[in-house]
């Protein structure tokens, strides 16, 4: 991996580790006694989504979904879901957990299929949240930290599928994008 690829690293793990902490802690109060299915948004958000699980004190369910928007750096604007969860969510208190909520549509999508299968609640909860970039009224209800318009990797976040095993989140240096 080249020495220059983040121009900065924003969070390191130790920094998302204790986030995820205070995150869990506060989910654990909100969800005490109502088992919430917490529903993984991939690929992006699964090194988020385990990390955050060590630290929900409370019974609960996983579900994973796949939702890609991105092209190189840019959100296509056209959201494709796959792998819909075939369980039933009528009445189940929904946690939809992303890697970062950008444009929004993404987020905008899967709240809007759990709703037509009548959720009791749904609640999102990122790793990072770019309100600059919202396109659509989605707001985050567990947020682990905002950030501004910007390209990030690592955690989870990729650039076209790299670079998802860094253990800190950064801004990308332009410079390596495929030309």
């Amino acid at each position: 991996m080249q020495k220059d690829l983040l121009t900065k690293i924003l969070y390191q793990e130790s920094d998302i580790q204790k986030r995820c902490q205070e995150l869990g802690t506060q989910i654990t109060k909100d969800y005490a006694n109502k088992n919430p299915i917490l529903i993984c948004t991939l690929k992006g958000g699964f090194m988020f989504f385990a990390e955050l699980l060590k630290n929900i004190q409370c019974d609960l369910s996983i579900e994973f979904i796949k939702a890609t928007s991105y092209i190189g750096v840019q959100s296509s604007g056209n959201v494709t879901l796959k792998n819909f969860v075939n369980f039933d969510i009528q009445d189940k208190d929904i946690l939809i957990v992303e890697d970062i909520v950008d444009t929004g549509l993404t987020a905008q999508k899967l709240v809007q299929h759990f709703q037509r299968h009548q959720a009791k609640s749904i609640e999102i909860v990122t790793l990072l949240s770019k309100p600059s970039r919202r396109e659509v009224n989605i707001n985050p209800k567990y947020i682990g930290f905002e950030i501004e318009d910007c390209f990030v990797i690592g955690y989870g976040l990729d650039y076209n599928e790299k670079y998802r095993n860094l253990p800190c989140v950064g801004i990308m240096n332009l410079k390596y994008l495929d030309k």
